[in-house]
């Protein structure tokens, strides 16, 4: 579903947006897609777990638990930080995934680190048994199948689609399933994240670049600034954000279309990758640091 929004912006130029977020109550947006066809190969291997790994808010952890839970697979969750063993509870993401049934396992972060190392996958099977692997953030070649299939025949008249980027699966495949005459620009919520060689991986062609400006600081990072630009936005179109993705996207978007960045008359188009799971952990945060909160409704 494409949105276009009613914002006043210069030079004839619009903005739409494709509502990803819609496409799942639980396994929403590029999680959706990334997903799709790895569930597909999970079952034509007979696989009975699926066995992932993420952080404490993982859009990914939540997707895969609920894909687990909706498609009849154990699932189970590495999770980077052994001090979240005991707040469970209090974390709503974690909550959620082990509602759906998945069996968080916690780790030390230096441990963590070791996630693709082929020794420690062993150690893994040794432990929990047969499993199909996801990695973290679900990037791989399956993954980033599902992402070509974002764009369709009805996007075709816009001159630039723009995404955040996290592991860089999803921009790699809008960037496959572009037309010539379109320009993809990835907004990173990471700071210095080095994607170009992992994102060329899988899309080695095409006419994308990465706007590495709006990242607020990193990972997880947020301002006053951005969540009141957030508040704004949904007060003034009735669309929800995340603050760790698709919050800095918009901002970056917006601020280039005002600063001229962008030719007259161009049509860009914003993909919506959902997360918005992530938004009552990041609500808990910010009432500890004493900063604006994310509104919901």
């Amino acid at each position: 579903m494409n949105q276009p929004l009613q914002l006043l912006l210069p030079d004839n130029i619009t903005i739409t947006v494709k509502r990803e977020d819609l496409l799942h109550p639980h396994i929403s947006g590029n999680k959706f897609r990334k997903l799709k066809y790895n569930i597909l190969q999970a079952k034509a291997e007979g696989k009975a777990s699926l066995l992932t790994f993420g952080g404490a808010f993982s859009n990914h952890i939540a997707a895969t638990a609920a894909a687990g839970k909706e498609y009849s697979f154990k699932t189970i969750g590495i999770i980077r930080g052994e001090e979240l063993a005991g707040k469970i509870n209090d974390n709503p993401t974690l909550s959620f995934a082990q509602q759906c049934g998945m069996q968080l396992h916690f780790i030390p972060r230096e441990a963590y680190r070791n996630k693709t190392d082929v020794n420690f996958i062993d150690r893994l099977k040794a432990q929990f048994g047969d499993f199909y692997l996801l990695p973290e953030g679900g990037t791989n070649t399956l993954a980033v199948k599902g992402c070509e299939e974002i764009l369709d025949e009805t996007d075709a008249g816009f001159t630039h689609i723009c995404c955040a980027v996290g592991t860089g699966g999803t921009i790699a495949g809008i960037i496959n399933s572009a037309l010539g005459h379109q320009k993809v620009m990835g907004f990173p919520a990471l700071k210095g994240a080095g994607l170009l060689n992992d994102i060329c991986k899988f899309a080695p062609h095409g006419n994308w670049q990465l706007v590495e400006d709006y990242h607020f600081g990193g990972y997880g990072k947020v301002t006053e600034e951005l969540i009141t630009f957030m508040n704004d936005f949904f007060v003034k179109t009735a669309i929800l954000l995340d603050p760790v993705y698709t919050a800095k996207l918009f901002f970056g978007v917006i601020d280039k279309v005002n600063k001229g960045h962008f030719a007259a008359n161009s049509k860009i188009l914003l993909i919506h990758t959902g997360g918005l799971q992530g938004n009552a952990g990041m609500n808990k945060e910010l009432l500890r640091k004493k900063l604006p909160l994310i509104k919901t409704r």
